[in-house]
Order: C-alpha cells, then sequence, then structure tokens
C-alpha cells in the first residue's frame, strides 16, 4: 500500500525533511512544541521516545487527525555519553564543553520517531555508536565559528563539517542526522503503509 495521502512532519528540521525527501515521501510540515526538558530519572533512551511521540501527538493535534485522514511524524536524537544526556546545546559555551567531552571518545546517538494518526502512536528508537578521533581546541574553536552546532544534539552535524572529526560509525547514518529511516519505515508499516 502507498504511503499516507497526507503525511505530516512534527519538526521545522531541514534535515528531517530532506530525509523524508529522499524515501519520496510528500509531506506538510505541522509543528507544536512540547516540553523537551529532561525529566529526574528518565534514561536517555525513554527521553527520546518521550519527545518524539509528543512531537508526533502534537503534530496530528495541529494537523487536525484523525479527522483529515494521514499521519503525523514526530523525531528526537540525543546523544549518551558515559550515562549522561547530551541535547541541543544551549549556546557556544555548551556547544565547546560538548565537542571537548566527545573528542577522542565513543558516544551513543539515540534516535526516535513516532506515528500519530490522531488515535493511535507508535514509536521506534535507533542507536547508533559514533567514535571520534581527538579533535584538538583549535578545531573545536574553528567548527564552533561555523555556527553549524546551534540546534544540534551534541553540539555536532555529522552531515556537515563535523563529518572530519567522525572516526567511525557503527548503526545508522540517517539516525545521526535525525530521522532514522529503516524506523521510519517500521512506524509507517505500523499503520498499514510503506516507504516503498
Amino acid at each position: 500500500m502507498p504511503p499516507p495521502a497526507r503525511l505530516h512532519l512534527a519538526s521545522a528540521s531541514p534535515r528531517r525533511a530532506e530525509l523524508l525527501d529522499q524515501l519520496g515521501l510528500a509531506h506538510a510540515v505541522a509543528t507544536a512544541d512540547v516540553d523537551e526538558a529532561h525529566r529526574a530519572g528518565e534514561t536517555p533512551e525513554a527521553y527520546v521516545q518521550r519527545v518524539a511521540t509528543d512531537k508526533a501527538e502534537a503534530g496530528a493535534a495541529a494537523a487536525g487527525l484523525p479527522a483529515e485522514g494521514g499521519l503525523a511524524l514526530g523525531a528526537d536524537t540525543a546523544i549518551e555519553l558515559g550515562g549522561r544526556l547530551l541535547g541541543k546545546p544551549a549556546d557556544t559555551a555548551e556547544a565547546r564543553t560538548y565537542l571537548t567531552a566527545l573528542s577522542g571518545r565513543r558516544h551513543d546517538v539515540l534516535s526516535a520517531v513516532a506515528g500519530c494518526d490522531g488515535v493511535h502512536s507508535a514509536c521506534r528508537v535507533s542507536r547508533t555508536t559514533v567514535t571520534m578521533r581527538v579533535i584538538p581546541p583549535d578545531e573545536i574553536e574553528a567548527y564552533l565559528a561555523t555556527g553549524e552546532p546551534a540546534g544540534k544534539a551534541g553540539g555536532y552535524a555529522i552531515q556537515g563539517r563535523a563529518a572530519v572529526f567522525v572516526e567511525r560509525l557503527e548503526g545508522s547514518y540517517s539516525a545521526v542526522m535525525g530521522l532514522p529511516l529503516y524506523e521510519t519505515d517500521q512506524v509507517l508499516k505500523a499503520f498499514g503503509w510503506s516507504a516503498l
């Protein structure tokens, strides 16, 4: 069966839109604000699942689902480093702190995608391990000066200039970008659709 006639992306992220375009999935944007604050005792995996599901449900409400038919997709990505959650840096100083902590180390990227048709929700999570090379302080400063770390989980964009920092990736490249495509197809299938 073809993808839904009305697919709504509950995100303003151009990277997520590009990834849906890669699958040939026409979509509209239906964003809504949700609480993205990390809750005490919440594991990184539970955090990205909750936020992605909240975004999908808010996107479905904003799009008028189920009355209008279709499906809303929400996604969230976070970095787990030694049990610590790294989200989007609040400012350049926090991005510097994140990049310094990631330098020369392995970390996990958790990326969740959720779907909501206005009645039911389904969510899948991807875990990808990324190994960063040692990043000298002058390269961190040069990267910060590009402005690229703003709004990116962990303060870096793998599809941008930070690609030169990545020594090894075990898992899903699209998940590190912010939308795990295998899991996206699994969510579509949970609603009776497929990306193909």
